[in-house]
């Protein structure tokens, strides 16, 4: 057992000591290894092992499974970014004669292709990728189970298909588009299709008896993209780093909030879970707490990364067992433990560097209908409308520049709000998406659609 907790409580530490050795000891794990990473730096480091006078630190490499999922996406965003393609476009557009091109590049990236969930037997994760040489050996003869665009569908094919994408249009192989374009900018270099010593050997454990079985080591081919990679607690930290914050040397901040936000609708098991996902990341909430991430699996190895965004703490768990410890639990409750024990402190408040005059003239309540919202101006150079009673559609808007601002989230998405202004300049009223907004409950000085009753107001005498 190795622990190191710099930056941490005692009480803190031991609390999360105590977590690991509890699913390791429960969850009969060969060996299991976890940290957690606060304000953009690794806080704490524990594990736990088998075997006696050793134990796996942050540099030993384990299987991270469909965590890999994750940095292709990645790589599909930068290419998207760069302008080599979009999201919506069809995936015959790039790669052409798949068999699956009808899929859109987003519908492949949230899972909604319509793709089956796994590649036509023998069971691929267990098994050489050279038995599925072209892409037509991972798809079958029947590669769509659903409609394209219908429902989520979790699809290993479909990462494959991603992984071919970025392959074609890097002109290179997926591998090393990977190094050169993730890996390397962000200094994660325990991480790699192929195990590097010092890493784990992944192991069956009996459900029946405390015995072990060594699970193979696969090469998986033309699946590599889905399920290949090898990392490390470091190396997870770093990257759970650059998932909350964007790094521009490989996505900007506000591409990576984009593959945090759900794009696939929820099965109806997965909204009673509170799950969704987005673009090559998992969401979920979990008592109140939203995180993001993924999870892994390969016959021998068990993963999962968890973020919090909102309160700058994340966790990476792995273990080498092909069952055992439920390890999305656990790094969700290594979150939820360092965020209640240590609560992060705000910064401290200052005022806007600049005064947005036009913005500022709106800030205040308005009334859509007889529904009172406030519109506030936000610290990050925003402006949030959102309904007084706490309940209902709000939003984030984004000043265009042109006295218009795009809503960022919820209903509002995507919708532009306008000041529409009286011929000597003053607000009549706010339009958003067709709603009209007003300073006082129908106002009849504005321009309310349907007009407003001349006699006014009035009490119980009048009905």
């Amino acid at each position: 057992m190795t622990t190191s907790q710099e930056q941490l409580l005692p009480a803190t530490s031991r609390a999360l000591l105590h977590r690991i050795a509890v699913a390791q000891a429960e969850g009969r794990a060969p060996s299991l290894v976890a940290a957690v990473v606060r304000d953009g730096r690794t806080v704490w480091h524990g594990s736990r092992t088998s075997v006696g006078g050793h134990a796996p630190d942050e540099t030993v490499q384990y299987r991270i499974g469909s965590i890999t999922k994750t940095f292709t996406a990645v790589l599909v965003l930068r290419l998207r970014d760069e302008g080599l393609l979009e999201l919506g476009d069809p995936l015959e557009k790039h790669l052409s004669g798949t068999g699956a091109g009808e899929a859109t590049i987003a519908e492949l990236l949230a899972h909604t292709s319509g793709l089956a969930a796994e590649s036509p037997g023998p069971w691929w994760e267990r098994t050489a990728g050279s038995l599925r040489p072209e892409l037509s050996d991972v798809l079958g003869e029947q590669p769509f189970l659903h409609p394209s665009g219908r429902r989520f569908h979790y699809s290993n094919p479909g990462y494959t298909l991603l992984g071919a994408l970025v392959e074609k249009l890097r002109g290179a192989p997926w591998e090393d588009v990977l190094r050169r374009e993730v890996l390397e900018p962000l200094g994660l270099n325990r991480t790699g299709t192929r195990p590097q010593a010092p890493h784990a050997g992944g192991w069956a454990v009996h459900p029946w008896a405390d015995v072990m079985l060594p699970e193979p080591v696969e090469d998986l081919g033309r699946m590599a993209p889905a399920g290949q990679l090898w990392s490390t607690t470091a190396d997870l930290a770093r990257f759970a780093v650059f998932l909350a914050k964007g790094d521009d040397r490989v996505l900007r901040a506000d591409t990576v909030r984009e593959m945090r936000t759900p794009a696939a609708p929820p099965e109806a098991a997965d909204v009673a879970d509170g799950a969704a996902y987005g673009l090559g990341m998992q969401i979920q909430h979990r008592e109140g707490r939203l995180l993001v991430g993924h999870g892994g699996s390969l016959p021998g190895f068990l993963a999962s990364l968890a973020i919090s965004v909102e309160d700058d703490v994340a966790a990476v768990v792995l273990a080498n067992c092909t069952s055992g410890p439920l390890v999305s639990a656990v790094a969700a409750d290594l979150v939820r433990i360092v965020a209640e024990a240590e609560p992060r402190i705000p910064e401290p408040w200052r005022p806007m560097p600049q005064v947005d005059d036009a913005a500022l003239e709106l800030a205040g309540q308005w009334y859509w209908g007889t529904y009172a919202f406030a519109l506030r101006l936000t610290a990050d150079g925003l402006v949030s409308l959102e309904p007084l009673s706490g309940k209902g559609r709000r939003s984030r808007f984004r000043a265009n520049g042109d006295g218009t601002w795009t809503g960022l989230e919820g209903y509002y998405a995507g919708e532009l709000l306008t000041a529409v202004r009286r011929p000597d300049g003053t607000v009549d009223h706010l339009d958003l998406g067709s709603f009209v907004f007003t300073r006082q409950p129908y106002d009849e000085g504005a321009a309310v659609p349907g007009g407003v009753d001349p006699d006014g107001w009035r009490g119980s005498d009048s009905l």
